[in-house]
């Protein structure tokens, strides 16, 4: 099992930016790929970016140039900067992991407001 919990989410205001942190735990020899999800009222959950273990990137269209993830070499921590955020941007925000033999574990999920 990997337990993953997140943080840094919040209200902010549109422009501003927000640094939001995943912390795994358990069996993290075996993560391979870690990322983040986000749901919006509504809408169904949604890739936002995701890192490999190589360190290769991916990016929603809608954050690309706005958003960098990354990850420690350890594979306990994945964080997510925002930056210029838009009320669209407002969601649940969700870590993921995927494994090598395990499956893809879930974090619970961290509120990120954005409004005036």
């Amino acid at each position: 099992q990997v337990q993953l919990v997140e943080s840094g989410g919040g209200l902010v205001q549109p422009g501003g930016s927000l640094r939001l942190s995943c912390a795994a735990s358990g069996l993290i020899r075996s993560i391979n790929v870690m990322g983040w999800y986000r749901q919006a009222p509504g809408k169904e959950r949604e890739l936002v970016a995701s890192i490999s273990s190589t360190g290769s990137t991916k990016y929603a269209d809608s954050v690309k140039g706005r958003f960098i993830i990354s990850r420690n070499n350890a594979n306990t921590l994945v964080y997510l900067q925002m930056n210029s955020l838009n009320p669209e941007d407002t969601a649940v925000y969700y870590c993921k992991v995927q494994t090598l033999w395990y499956g893809d574990f879930w974090g619970q999920g961290t509120q990120v407001t954005v409004s005036s």
